[in-house]
């Protein structure tokens, strides 16, 4: 990324509403087609609908992976290949925001798949290391181990032999994703995922932070703040970074599984893991953002979000802490094609940002458009602010032409 020095004063003012900054990457064409595809988003039925139609046509081979490809794998992807997504690193680089490629092939199960994500991650990393626009990678921990075996170590489930030996090709897999990363110097964001798997996870992130992250955070856990017990473990994995004398790397979200989370606890009848409401969960996300800001010695934070608010909290905790708007302990990140008045208006102000970009083979990254859609027109007015400030570009266009 093209970064300088300039903006150490976090006291100015940041604007989100900037349309000019906000969509100067994006053709007439390109705008217009983001605005039909969050138009037809605002409604879930239709969104459900369609993902179902997608997924039926392409398992049927009807010939419509070029329509999908042209439209919402456009917005929302970096393309199949290295030299599709390359163009979109290239172009985000230039307005100062790094980009965090995302492999997004769901669905594997078997330990072939699981060795070749972790190939791939590899090469990701391997990429990286010449890159500066790629500031750090990411993964999912059920994309090179079964969804299943996660399950039941989470459950304190006695695994059999063979399920032990698929265990510990899970941790082997891991420990050289990181092990590449440390070599690398640059971060990977290991995904939090459904609850009923997540201590398992979580076991496995605070092993190779505590061996990885001895001079800076090379790995980084997530934390969902829509569960109402993740600031407890967020104040405990504080105190075991202090006196473990290591880096603590967080990249926090608002959550991912909100419906399937309830729905479950529902059905086999627990206690939901789901703050009761939106304004609990934002609560639980900004005490985060405090949190950290007042553990900035021990804590490396990348703040994944698109709400406006959230991000004001902490340009505002930055500047009352006369922190420099390009400290290298603070990340703002939003998804690749949303919310791009917040992303180019902070990375313009000179705050590092990162765009989270998906890639991979359209027929296999189908499973997380279908479930980020889902989970974007669940967010009450998302949709609408999306479509809000690309209208005001649209008009600013018009007028300008």
């Amino acid at each position: 990324m093209n970064k300088t020095n300039k903006f150490k004063d976090s006291a100015l003012p940041v604007s989100f509403e900037d349309t000019f900054i906000a969509f100067q990457h994006k053709s007439d064409r390109e705008l217009l087609l983001a605005y039909f595809i969050f138009g037809l988003t605002k409604s879930p039925f239709l969104v459900k609908f369609l993902s179902q139609v997608a997924k039926v046509t392409l398992s049927m081979g009807l010939p419509v992976k070029p329509l999908i490809k042209a439209t919402v794998f456009k917005l929302f992807c970096g393309g199949e290949k290295k030299e599709e997504y390359s163009k979109v690193i290239a172009k985000l680089g230039k307005a100062g925001i790094g980009t965090i490629l995302d492999y997004s092939v769901e669905g594997t199960e078997d330990e072939a798949g699981f060795d070749g994500t972790k190939i791939e991650l590899l090469n990701i990393i391997e990429q990286s290391k010449s890159n500066p626009n790629i500031p750090c990678t990411c993964m999912k921990m059920t994309a090179i181990g079964s969804f299943e075996i996660f399950e039941k170590v989470t459950a304190n489930i006695v695994l059999s032999i063979d399920e032990q030996r698929a265990w510990d090709k899970v941790k082997n897999r891991l420990d050289e994703i990181c092990k590449a990363s440390y070599r690398a110097g640059k971060p990977i964001y290991i995904d939090a995922e459904e609850s009923w798997t997540q201590a398992a996870i979580d076991q496995l992130a605070e092993e190779m932070m505590s061996k990885y992250n001895n001079y800076k955070a090379i790995v980084f856990t997530t934390l969902q703040l829509y569960r109402w017990d993740r600031i407890d473990y967020l104040v405990r994995l504080m105190e075991q970074a202090r006196s473990g004398s290591y880096r603590l790397g967080i990249k926090i979200v608002r959550g991912a599984y909100l419906e399937k989370e309830r729905e479950r606890a529902r059905l086999i009848g627990y206690k939901s893991p789901i703050n009761s409401s939106k304004l609990d969960t934002d609560k639980e996300y900004n005490k985060a953002i405090e949190l950290f800001i007042n553990n900035i010695d021990v804590v490396e934070i990348c703040v994944g979000t698109h709400n406006e608010d959230s991000c004001r909290l902490l340009v505002n905790l930055m500047a009352e802490n006369k922190l420099a708007r390009n400290h290298p302990h603070i990340y703002f990140s939003q998804l690749y094609g949303m919310s791009d008045n917040i992303s180019f208006n902070l990375a313009n102000a000179g705050y590092n940002v990162s765009k989270y970009l998906p890639f991979g083979p359209v027929e296999s990254t189908l499973p997380y458009l279908a479930r980020r859609a889902e989970e974007n027109t669940a967010i009450a007015g998302q949709m609408s602010k999306e479509l809000e400030i690309i209208s005001k570009e649209r008009r600013r266009r018009k007028i300008a032409n």
